[in-house]
């Protein structure tokens, strides 16, 4: 597949790496495609956890196929076919209630490893194990840090039911510009907090000038939980609203004379 995709082995090698480094995988290098141990070939627990929410997020339909727990292949040779049974190598998808993959491993410097994704109430974790001794050792661990993260952590989401007012425009073709939430709120909180408390601020100004481009930013929500601000969604402008000319201000002064 990396001779299909980049040519060579070495080429692939390469685009990995300039992958790795664009994710913010600051302790991993790639000396081959495969994962073996190789002189130089390493990562961190860190870096694989970045690179699997990458996946994730970019390719969810990757859980479609990690939660398979056993299936069947056909493989074609000259001989002819012969089929064979699979057996996922995640006993978490068995084990765990929450489990939704993603990715387990083996080395003899690295021992049994697993990139463990899980979701709980609509909260999603990823958990990496390494170095463990087993595969037992290994899901037990990967168990209790994603039992461990959903215990510690809340997620408040505001998805903007309340409506905004439109907002005053000054030498515009129209009076006021209609608003929108550029996009939901979502803060992370891992003290136990009580999130009913949050608080969310609007700021706008009295008017904007025209013109006003759709998208422009002219104010924004702020989020406080207590005296501190956890966080801020802009408040955008919804439509267009060009700047008013000379004809647009007498065709106006006709139809107040004429109404």
């Amino acid at each position: 597949m990396a001779e299909f995709i980049s040519g060579s082995e070495e080429a692939f090698v390469a685009e990995m790496n300039q992958k790795a480094k664009s994710l913010g995988m600051k302790d991993t290098t790639f000396v081959n495609c495969c994962g073996l141990d190789a002189d130089g070939h390493m990562t961190t627990a860190y870096d694989v956890a970045l690179m699997s929410r990458e996946l994730t997020v970019r390719h969810p339909e990757i859980h479609n196929y990690c939660t398979i727990w056993m299936d069947t292949m056909t493989h074609v040779t000259a001989k002819g076919e012969k089929e064979f049974g699979l057996t996922n190598t995640n006993k978490l998808i068995r084990q765990y209630e929450y489990a939704t993959g993603l990715k387990t491993g083996f080395t003899g410097i690295a021992k049994y490893c697993v990139s463990a994704t899980a979701e709980k109430n609509g909260m999603k974790m990823i958990a990496v194990i390494m170095g463990a001794e087993t595969i037992p050792n290994r899901t037990k661990d990967a168990i209790t840090l994603l039992n461990y993260g959903f215990s510690k952590c809340q997620i408040y989401t505001d998805e903007h039911k309340d409506a905004l007012p439109s907002l005053p425009v000054k030498r515009g073709t129209q009076d006021a510009v209609s608003l929108a939430f550029q996009t939901p709120f979502q803060y992370l909180n891992t003290n136990g907090a009580d999130l009913n408390t949050i608080e969310k601020e609007i700021s706008l100004p009295d008017a904007v000038p025209a013109p006003v481009k759709k998208g422009d930013k002219v104010g924004e929500a702020v989020y406080r939980l207590g005296t501190e601000k956890i966080g801020s969604v802009h408040i955008i402008a919804a439509e267009d609203i060009t700047e008013a000319a000379f004809s647009d201000y007498l065709l106006d002064l006709l139809k107040r004379y004429f109404a």
